[in-house]
């Protein structure tokens, strides 16, 4: 039996709902960084939350790149699910556990071989960034399996399943940080206070107590037991691969485009001295949980257009793009306002340095004017994944982010043509970049979902 065809009302709600609980699992998972980058800045010093920055530049931009590819399996999922055939979808994502697998060890040589990348820092050397990513290292392969269950929750539409999950790990992470980065308070006091180290242990071990939660929910939920993803072992199917492959390919370049153009600007930034650096990262800690919210609404959004186009309803997957897309402008408009308006005292729950602080303070500009682009942009792509459109917005994101965000942002930060715009030099010089490049970006993803949704 396929999924109904929905009016435009009906897509809008439903899209609300999902994204409702897609949103919490986000914000919980984002919390992870959260937690780590104000515990440090409260109770750690300036180098230690610059140390976070650079290991977190670098682990995120891995770690979303190879997760974009996994983002193939949600269409997939999605449609197997719009068309009613558990059997096509539980062997898809036996096929994504062999496709994390495969990332995976992609990712480790990053990982445990990070000096090329911390190269481009300068004069940036400490062992810390080494040992915070080769500690984060061993629990990729948990994140990633992990990924794969969350994309079948998504695509199934059923978020909360794995959005407790996120929510409990989040509290255990908390605890844990705590227990790191102030052993005294709980009686410890043979022990030292790790930092940031700390920090990466305490996401390890919560990284693989939520895959082994997840293997019981495959045996005992009523929602995933009938699907029985994992009652049966099979090799890799090689003609399954190469299509998850040459969908997710493009995905994960794109997103790698997208993350990494903040990645080099903390490698660059690192140049500048640990206080542009630190008020940096607090920006871009705080620009990652606004994005939760249109990354939200795009996955609910892909997920319900993937249903539809299985399910053969090509009417309802336009409506339920363009929802997608408006809601998701509105709200981030709404957001980037509040943000504005009490920057200063979110400013000090990070941190109580007035040297960060007026970093920080004078990014919060560029985080409260891009809102809206970054949210066109991110739920167009999603929506054209779902469409199995992939390749032509990761050359656009390239164009966009890496062209016009990275390489204006170098000239203006550094002043390379000799313009002498103060207000736009340093770190608020790579800010400027980027906003322009989610705008070009937002643009064109826009345009071209508007041609594709135009078929009949």
């Amino acid at each position: 039996m396929s999924l109904p065809g929905r009016f435009p009302g009906q897509s809008v709600i439903s899209l609300l709902r999902l994204a409702a609980g897609v949103l919490i699992g986000q914000l919980a998972v984002i919390g992870f960084g959260v937690a780590d980058t104000v515990m440090l800045g409260r109770y750690a010093d300036t180098a230690s939350l610059a140390t976070l920055s650079l290991g977190q530049a670098i682990y995120i931009t891995m770690f979303v790149a190879l997760s974009g590819v996994t983002q193939a399996l949600l269409p997939t999922f999605g449609r197997a699910h719009g068309a009613a055939s558990p059997q096509l979808l539980s062997g898809a994502f036996r096929q994504g556990m062999w496709l994390a697998v495969m990332l995976c060890a992609l990712g480790l040589v990053v990982l445990v071989w990070p000096a090329p990348l911390l190269r481009l820092t300068g004069n940036w050397h400490d062992p810390s960034v080494d040992r915070y990513l080769r500690i984060l290292a061993l629990g990729l392969p948990a994140a990633l399996f992990f990924r794969v269950h969350t994309a079948l929750s998504q695509a199934i539409a059923k978020p909360l399943l794995v959005t407790l999950l996120q929510v409990a790990a989040l509290l255990l992470k908390l605890a844990l940080n705590a227990l790191f980065l102030l052993p005294a308070s709980f009686g410890l006091h043979h022990l030292p206070a790790l930092g940031s180290t700390g920090c990466a242990i305490a996401t390890v071990v919560t990284q693989w107590l939520l895959v082994g939660i997840a293997l019981l929910q495959h045996q005992r939920s009523r929602t995933l037991r009938p699907y029985k993803a994992l009652r049966h072992w099979e090799w890799p199917d090689w003609a399954q691969q190469r299509a998850l492959w040459r969908l997710g390919g493009p995905i994960g370049l794109g997103l790698l485009v997208e993350v990494s153009a903040f990645t080099f600007m903390a490698l660059f930034i690192a140049r500048l001295g640990d206080t542009q650096l630190a008020g940096h990262q607090i920006a871009a800690n705080l620009a990652t949980v606004l994005y939760m919210l249109p990354l939200s609404v795009s996955i609910a959004a892909g997920s319900l257009v993937a249903q539809q186009l299985g399910a053969g309803h090509v009417s309802a997957a336009r409506h339920a793009a363009w929802g997608g897309v408006g809601a998701a402008a509105l709200l981030s408009a709404g957001m980037g306002a509040m943000v504005w308006l009490e920057r200063m005292r979110i400013i000090a729950w990070y941190t109580p340095d007035p040297g960060v602080q007026a970093v920080a303070s004078h990014l919060f500009v560029f985080i409260a004017s891009y809102q809206v682009f970054d949210a066109v942009q991110a739920c167009s792509a999603f929506v054209l994944r779902s469409y199995h459109i992939a390749s032509l917005p990761s050359a656009l994101y390239a164009l966009s982010l890496w062209g016009v965000g990275l390489g204006g942002g170098y000239v203006l930060a550094f002043n390379t043509l000799g313009l002498h715009a103060p207000a736009l030099q340093g770190a608020a010089g790579f800010w400027m970049g980027n906003s322009a490049g989610l705008a070009l970006a937002a643009g064109s993803l826009a345009w071209l979902l508007w041609r594709v949704t135009r078929r009949p």
